[in-house]
């Protein structure tokens, strides 16, 4: 299982993000509307799976830059539809919903390159520092093409397993489907990803390596 240990709004695969602002000001002013028990309960839930659903939109392909944005339009509409969300449910509604907005970002999105903007700000390192924190930007960004380019039904299932390492049955609870389902994706999704490894490992060697 790839494990990863990420620092508060910040994800090791994909590099650290701007700082996010404070959950409970991710949405102001939507608490206005909400009657106090509904408020409670959406305070409940903006600060149990904040975090989760930053890292999810972050690795289904929405930039870094981005995901504070996208994270907000998820819990908005969590806040519009409240009294449709199941107790018990909240972490499949929020997930399914950051998986459309996550959808609708990479429609959009005017492809941006964070690994070359990021190495053009490294001049002043060390060659030994600069090209150890080049290779770790290639590998990121790497992994942001790959998982990008995966399909809908087989990102999901490796980034909530392999990525966020949840367990086989609470992905089969986040995305509604069999226990069954979620295996046979897993292993798809497994073959899947390193298929793409190794092209890409391929496309670079023909061009002469990663350097």
């Amino acid at each position: 299982m790839i494990t990863e240990q990420a620092p508060e709004h910040t994800s090791a695969a994909m590099g650290p993000s701007l700082p996010m602002a404070s959950p409970l000001g991710l949405v102001e002013g939507v608490f206005t509307p909400l009657v106090r028990e509904d408020e409670q309960r959406f305070r409940g839930m903006l600060g149990a799976h904040l975090d989760f659903i930053w890292r999810c939109l972050r690795r289904m392909g929405v930039p870094a830059g981005d995901c504070d944005d996208a994270a907000q339009q998820v819990f908005l509409v969590a806040a519009s539809k409240l009294s449709l969300i199941a107790p018990g449910s909240e972490r499949a509604f929020l997930f399914g919903t950051a998986s459309r907005i996550a959808a609708n970002a990479r429609r959009s999105l005017h492809r941006r390159d964070e690994a070359e903007l990021l190495l053009m700000q490294t001049g002043t390192l060390e060659h030994e520092n600069q090209e150890e924190l080049s290779d770790q930007l290639r590998a990121r960004a790497m992994m942001d093409d790959i998982l990008r380019e995966m399909p809908d039904e087989l990102r999901e299932v490796f980034v909530l397993f392999e990525l966020e390492e949840l367990a086989i049955v609470e992905v089969a609870e986040v995305l509604a489907i069999p226990l069954g389902t979620v295996g046979s994706r897993l292993r798809r999704a497994r073959e899947d990803f390193q298929q793409r490894v190794r092209r890409c490992q391929a496309g670079r060697l023909r061009n002469g390596g990663a350097r």
